[in-house]
């Protein structure tokens, strides 16, 4: 009789560990599902209509590089081009933007494309936010090691630099807000 209410306390302690192991484990997909509501993309305002209007080229730059769709990266650097042109003080950030939609292939891009980003990000920190908060994220692997940043309206990593290929590498270095 020893035995067997070993064997029954055994089987009840199992249960009871195995029951707790569950329950913690559907709180972290609980969490996981609310941190991906989180990181839905946030919208960012700014003052200036011209500001806005470059930013919201810069994005679609972006996300055409995340998603590696040379044509639409193409697309989306002419327009931004004729932004920046417009834009007092972006002669030069205009001109980079040209070497996008000038390059002979996806890598050739997201090579001008740190040094767009560059040169954006130095003026987002200066401008004037209404609304939300604009990410500054880094690839330390990107350009064959010496790393590239990007903007990104949201904290989730979408790597610009290598797609799909290394989508997550990355992390928020800094936060420009109002």
């Amino acid at each position: 009789m020893n035995k067997c209410m070993n064997k029954y306390i055994g089987v009840l302690l199992l249960s009871g560990l195995m029951s707790c192991q569950n329950s913690e484990h559907k709180g972290h997909e609980r969490q996981d599902s609310s941190q991906k509501v989180a990181d839905k993309e946030q919208v960012v305002e700014f003052k200036g209509a011209e500001i806005q209007g470059i930013y919201d080229g810069y994005l679609k730059l972006k996300n055409s590089l995340v998603e590696t769709k040379y044509e639409d990266a193409k697309n989306a650097s002419k327009k931004l081009a004729t932004k920046l042109a417009a834009y007092d003080g972006c002669e030069n950030t205009a001109l980079i933007a040209d070497k996008i939609t000038n390059a002979a292939n996806i890598e050739e891009q997201r090579k001008q494309f740190t040094f767009l980003s560059s040169d954006v990000i130095a003026m987002f920190k200066h401008a004037d936010i209404k609304k939300g908060t604009i990410y500054v994220q880094h690839c330390p692997m990107a350009n064959k090691g010496d790393g590239g940043d990007w903007l990104s309206s949201n904290k989730n990593i979408q790597n610009p630099y290598y797609g799909s290929e290394m989508m997550e590498c990355g992390s928020v270095v800094e936060e420009i807000k109002n």
